[in-house]
């Protein structure tokens, strides 16, 4: 019965008729379960072999606003179904559905083309989203936990749920335009005909090829994006790799100044990103 659940749907969203060896399905069916006075065995299998991808369509879609907007929704639509049937969820958690997105998108680039680049970036952003939401939290390090070590010995480590990301186009304004567009079209839903027809046409212009650095983290329960520059990005990964202080600043790059260094810190410390490595 597990097999016959998380088989993929046929034509026209119906469970398929031949089971892996050739059989009809309806045979398969009425080895698993009974009909009753309305609907055969096939039939009552299908409705929870429909159920099961129906749900997952469904996250798949929620979880990934930017990749729908980008590709259309068709296209959108063939990639959901092809990952899910490669990579189908092994986990008890629907959060963890889309962990398996980015590298698909690497290993089979024809299902985004020629846009692969820009998906994989709007991929990994919004996977981060849902890393930077529930991942766990360490108690946060604090200014005089910084002055009282020297920065030789000092090890910090950069909260878990802090998402450092290195990409080749500003995807987080392109999300954050979408997720408004969307809220938009659902509150046009009750409006006039011509404020829904508005909403239903706003296309966001695609981000142009630029290197950004984003740390994706969370504030009270609240997703907040926040752009890096490279040598403060460079910092922050370094101590995420588990460098001591000193080794972390270098990284930062010749041209940092003592003041950057400062408000960085201040800052980083301020929102709670840094903590003691464990």
């Amino acid at each position: 019965m597990h097999a016959s659940l998380l088989r993929p749907l046929a034509a026209g969203d119906r469970m398929q008729r031949k089971w892996t060896d050739g059989r009809p399905m309806a045979e398969v069916a009425a080895e698993i379960i009974k009909p009753n006075d309305r609907l055969t065995a096939f039939d009552r299998l299908e409705i929870y072999n429909r159920m099961y991808w129906f749900r997952l369509v469904d996250c798949f879609h929620d979880d990934n606003p930017g990749l729908r907007a980008m590709l259309g929704a068709r296209k959108f639509d063939r990639l959901a179904l092809a990952y899910l049937a490669k990579r189908p969820s092994r986990s008890f958690t629907l959060r963890n559905l889309c962990s398996g997105l980015e590298a698909f998108l690497r290993a089979e680039p024809a299902w985004t083309a020629p846009r692969t680049a820009l998906a994989i970036d709007i991929a990994r952003f919004e996977w981060a989203q849902t890393v930077a939401f529930d991942e766990e939290a360490f108690a946060p390090v604090t200014a005089a936990d910084l002055g009282a070590s020297p920065p030789s010995r000092l090890r910090l480590a950069v909260q878990p749920y802090v998402q450092l990301l290195a990409l080749n186009h500003p995807v987080d304004a392109y999300v954050i335009a979408v997720k408004k567009r969307d809220t938009l079209r659902a509150e046009a839903s009750n409006a006039t005909t011509a404020a829904r027809r508005r909403a239903a046409v706003r296309r966001i212009r695609l981000p142009r090829r630029s290197k950004t650095w984003i740390a994706v983290h969370r504030v009270e329960n609240q997703l907040y994006y926040k752009r890096l520059e490279s040598s403060a990005f460079r910092i922050l990964e370094a101590l995420r790799a588990g460098a001591r202080l000193s080794r972390a600043l270098a990284r930062g790059g010749a041209g940092v100044t003592t003041g950057q260094v400062r408000d960085w810190f201040a800052l980083w410390t301020e929102l709670g990103w840094l903590c003691r490595r464990k």
